[in-house]
């Protein structure tokens, strides 16, 4: 005799009505094979006092289970599990109630990518050292709700509510055209840009159309370490030439492009992802002259090129050529990484083929937002707070620097960036980053992965440190954590 006072839990305070529940339950019981084929179900007044509910509750879960086919009425004789289901063998419940225990595994075969896999640095409410973020607390969360609501009360722009162009939002195309032409040089129209949810979007995109299996690929041997995952998922092999104060030695590329064949170069010109360094003028033109000459393509990863404090940065590569550049970059890194919205520029052709593919992953970005980006760049919004992002972060970087050379420097040795978000940081090698930043978090901070930027084990002892995010009171207690640990450990 089963007992559906113990399979039944009804739940008087929530949302959902109880004849809901009942029949929910029912039908899980069902389905599960706890209720077998042609199980004759109790009356609605026997169920009603067993379950405690009015007898018309039982009738509408009685009904609600009849409309989806789960039980069927026979006249004179009661109301049973129907006839028409499958045979189910009965499954183990969790504590005895109505719902099924998982086994918490697939039940199929999937492929396992297990070079996608790393630990994420995990927002928490603890002190972190970051791996060079914007500072979320002056992200202009007002100027962006305000120019939300003015597009959404207009009944003319409902309509961005609807399906888009998957190419993105046409006046944010259009103004963003403009934007990189002004300041970083770039001769594009806006159907040389794609939008996309942030570079590293536009980065998988990208490397779907130009990278097949086995195709060589030419990174840094420190580089930023989700370009790596994202090429080497192609099917991809990456080659690595050194890295040192003036960005990859493009010499090393022509020597390996004079014996192989190379299908793209990835590079972060402006800020070199994770060392800082600037990418030289020289160099820059070197690599497109290599790429004209061996037909490769160059991967651009422009992440911070807003932010450079000592001069005006350089243009970048695909200001020179966007027959062979595919040039990234993101809104996100100036107002909130949270803020979705990144972009992508090449040749019309190949945005257009793109976009093909953009279509099935994602049909389009966030129209509403995409207009607002757009309008705060016309109406230079946009342009005031990376200003203002600016000389903070300048600010936050020299009180960062005068931290780590007053508590620090016998234990660190760095050269102070020229811009961008983060400290390229080397530890005495005596030293092992994996235990410091265990002790870190014993004392409440959280401080990167250094193994994330040694990707290819040449043992440099380095770290990325960010240093925008934290004012100057979190970094000074940061530092000073730092200090005791590896005094401690020392």
């Amino acid at each position: 005799m089963i007992s559906f006072k113990n399979l039944i839990d009804i739940n008087r305070s929530s949302e959902v009505p109880v004849f809901i529940q009942i029949s929910n339950t029912m039908a899980h019981l069902i389905k599960r094979g706890t209720l077998a084929q042609k199980f004759k179900l109790p009356g609605s007044r026997s169920l009603s006092e067993e379950l405690g509910v009015h007898r018309k509750t039982v009738i509408a879960a009685y009904d609600e289970l009849t409309s989806q086919g789960w039980i069927e009425v026979q006249p004179s004789k009661g109301t049973f599990v129907s006839s028409k289901l499958p045979v189910i063998e009965p499954q183990a419940l969790l504590n005895g109630r109505g719902i099924i225990c998982p086994k918490g595994e697939a039940a199929f075969e999937y492929n396992q990518r297990k070079k996608l896999h790393r630990r994420d640095f995990a927002v928490e409410d603890i002190l972190t050292i970051d791996e060079g973020i914007p500072d979320v607390r002056i992200a202009p969360v007002q100027e962006v709700i305000r120019h939300e609501k003015n597009i959404l009360a207009r009944e003319y722009n409902r309509k961005h509510l609807s399906y888009g162009s998957v190419y993105g939002d046409g006046l944010l195309r259009h103004v963003l055209a403009d934007y990189l032409h002004e300041t970083r040089g770039l001769n594009i129209t806006s159907d040389n840009v794609l939008i996309t949810r942030g570079s590293q979007m536009a980065m998988y995109l990208a490397t779907q159309y130009i990278l097949d299996k086995d195709d060589l690929v030419i990174v840094g041997d420190t580089n930023y370490w989700t370009a790596n995952m994202t090429i080497e998922d192609r099917g991809a092999k990456l080659m690595t030439v050194p890295v040192d104060k003036n960005g990859l030695v493009v010499d090393a590329i022509g020597e390996i492009c004079r014996s192989k064949k190379v299908k793209a170069i990835f590079v972060t010109s402006h800020h070199h992802h994770p060392t800082t360094v600037t990418l030289s003028a020289e160099r820059r033109v070197q690599l497109v002259q290599l790429a004209k000459e061996y037909d490769f393509a160059i991967l651009e990863d422009d992440y911070d090129y807003d932010f450079h404090y000592r001069r005006a940065p350089l243009l970048p590569l695909a200001s020179a050529d966007t027959d062979h550049v595919v040039y990234m970059g993101a809104i996100c890194k100036i107002v909130a990484p949270a803020y979705r919205v990144g972009y992508m520029v090449a040749s019309k052709d190949f945005i257009k083929e793109v976009s093909h593919l953009r279509r099935i992953i994602d049909r389009q970005g966030d129209p509403i937002l995409e207009r607002a980006v757009a309008n705060m760049i016309k109406q230079g919004d946009y342009q005031r707070h990376s200003k203002k992002a600016l000389k903070l972060y300048q600010e936050r970087r020299n009180n960062f620097d005068m931290l780590l050379r007053k508590y620090l420097r016998e234990y660190l040795s760095y050269s102070v960036p020229e811009g961008g978000m983060a400290f390229w940081v080397g530890l005495n090698k005596k030293y092992n980053w994996d235990v410091v930043r265990d002790e870190c978090r014993k004392r409440h901070l959280k401080i990167p992965h250094a193994k994330h930027y040694d990707p290819f084990n040449i043992g440099h002892n380095h770290n990325r440190f960010g240093f925008a995010s934290l004012n100057f009171q979190e970094q000074e207690k940061a530092v000073l954590i730092l200090s005791d640990v590896l005094r401690t450990i020392g």
